[in-house]
């Protein structure tokens, strides 16, 4: 049995990630925590959760396992993930300072945008305080493992979406994310238009429900279900079964199974999403990729580049 933090709980992510996690019978504390309206949303639910913490956020991370963080700002029409750095960075390296300090050991998983920057900050939040472990960190990217499955299903209806798998590597937004569909399982069989096609929608599947919501709101709906879908698979983790799930985690985690990887593009970035086994302790190994196409590898050193400065800017905001 698990005890859960939701940062950011009265938002557009957090409220029904919140709602979602209730019905988790496995978790058996549930501490929502925002700066505003989480009264509303604790009243709203309050036959659902064990414990509420309203402005108290040394109270909400407080003897806690799981902190997930998907507070800070959405994305609006014309902004990149980039332009989100400036508020949500610092509301990071807030809440995940009170994380260090109340509950060291917490596994702690990070929703807020831009994951390519807010992941490097958060360790450096960590290692600051002195509780850094690459085990316990994770960037929240099953969304872009999510609209794979789905997109693909679109293309080619035979493939069933809850059960096709396709790894997805990098980072966590446009070009940063490189789905490997040559290596999906099962195989699906897809001409160059079409690879092409579904590379772009699933990197740029978010910019689709942004202009979709008309300036209204962001992927909101389908990042809660990933955020409560790799939250479960954490908690199962924990409880002794053996979990894959994909996730932005820092290579030193897994120095032996990041060589894969790193030979294939990623090169010597400290950060990369890459398949995870998921253990007690977080990070149980790097699962072993297979051979990406020369599609795929081109797609992983476009991803690579970027990267660098996303996770620099990230470290750089950490360390001030």
């Amino acid at each position: 049995m698990v005890s859960v933090a939701i940062l950011g709980a009265a938002g557009g992510i957090g409220q029904p990630l919140s709602l979602l996690l209730k019905l988790n019978a496995k978790v058996t504390k549930l501490n929502l925590y925002d700066i505003v309206n989480v009264p509303g949303v604790a009243a709203d639910i309050s036959h659902c959760c064990h414990q509420l913490a309203g402005g108290e956020l040394d109270a909400a991370v407080t003897g806690i396992d799981l902190a997930i963080i998907p507070a800070g700002v959405p994305r609006k029409p014309g902004m990149t993930r980039d332009d989100l750095f400036k508020i949500n960075a610092g509301i990071v390296r807030t809440l995940v300072a009170a994380i260090a300090a109340n509950s060291p050991k917490a596994i702690v998983a990070i929703i807020s945008n831009p994951v390519n920057s807010t992941v490097p900050i958060a360790a450096e939040v960590l290692k600051a305080a002195g509780v850094y472990d690459p085990k316990r960190l994770f960037g929240v990217t099953t969304l872009d493992v999510v609209r794979a499955s789905r997109f693909v299903k679109d293309v080619k209806g035979e493939a069933d979406a809850a059960e096709l798998r396709v790894p997805v590597v990098g980072g966590h937004s446009g070009n940063t994310i490189v789905p490997l569909l040559s290596l999906a399982q099962p195989a699906v069989e897809l001409s160059e238009k079409e690879v092409a096609d579904l590379t772009h929608r699933i990197q740029f599947g978010g910019d689709e429900v942004v202009k979709a919501k008309d300036g209204a709101g962001s992927a909101t709906l389908s990042m809660a279900y990933a955020g409560a879908r790799f939250a479960d698979s954490v908690i199962r983790a924990l409880g002794g079964e053996t979990v894959v799930e994909p996730t932005f985690i820092s290579l030193s985690a897994d120095a032996e199974g990041a060589k894969e990887i790193q030979a294939l593009g990623a090169g010597d970035l400290e950060f990369f999403a890459v398949p995870v086994e998921l253990g007690t302790e977080g990070v149980k190994r790097i699962v072993p990729l297979g051979k990406p196409n020369d599609y795929e590898l081109a797609a992983i050193k476009v991803a690579a580049d970027e990267l660098k400065d996303s996770i620099a800017k990230g470290v750089e905001f950490g360390r001030a």
